[in-house]
């Protein structure tokens, strides 16, 4: 990357990549899977396609906010807050490049699949086919719900984001999965429900119905908007 021409985005995948080995301590376990699943987004973005690339960074963006304040990539971050989820030439290119050197197969397409241990625990979670999720939407299910492509190539629907005894999806599932980006980063955003939460005490996806609604947005709004 040469770093003269290189815009805020670009310059942020750098430093990203430059304190790679304290990312897994400062975020914690959680939110750094969350953060791969969203690198690995930006990675499978459409080079050309500005508002896909655009979306997958303010993803990243919104993990990284989670680190330290005194963290170097956190202080980038906050020096550039108007522009850096304003995409460059090179985004996409040096997000290819920061997933390999994370030792990380970078995707050749969005929704590609590769050999991931966190992948498999979340695919061998209670799912529906997609002919099950178009049944129970009433048609084709919202951009909204989580997707899941398996090995197979076959689209997998977690089943806790419907109302149980063949219900529709939940609507508090629905808003925290927008909030989450789960249209560009279904990975990420199942992470999040599907992972221990120490903020609200459980596992969020077992916690629908035992929380008011609100906490589980709130927390999701939290990670989305939290500073």
């Amino acid at each position: 990357m040469d770093e003269r021409s290189a815009g805020p985005a670009e310059r942020l995948l750098a430093l990203v990549l430059a304190y790679r080995d304290t990312m897994g301590q400062a975020l914690g376990d959680e939110q750094y899977a969350v953060l791969r699943a969203r690198l690995s987004a930006l990675a499978a973005a459409p080079p050309d396609d500005d508002k896909a690339v655009r979306r997958a960074l303010q993803g990243v963006r919104l993990v990284l906010l989670k680190l330290p304040p005194g963290h170097p990539v956190r202080r980038e971050l906050d020096s550039t807050r108007g522009v850096v989820t304003l995409p460059g030439p090179g985004t996409v290119a040096s997000a290819r490049e920061l997933m390999a050197r994370f030792e990380l197969p970078p995707p050749a397409r969005a929704g590609a699949y590769g050999p991931d241990p966190e992948r498999d625990r979340l695919l061998r979670e209670p799912a529906l086919s997609a002919a099950e999720a178009r049944a129970r939407c009433g048609g084709a299910p919202p951009p909204e719900l989580i997707r899941l492509r398996a090995p197979d190539g076959r689209d997998r629907y977690p089943e806790f984001q419907f109302a149980p005894d063949g219900g529709i999806p939940h609507r508090v599932v629905l808003e925290v999965n927008r909030l989450l980006l789960a249209d560009i980063d279904p990975w990420g955003a199942a992470v999040w429900w599907l992972s221990g939460n120490t903020w609200l005490g459980g596992v969020p996806a077992a916690l629908l119905g035992r929380l008011p609604d609100h906490r589980l947005a709130g927390a999701a709004r939290e990670l989305a908007e939290g500073e």
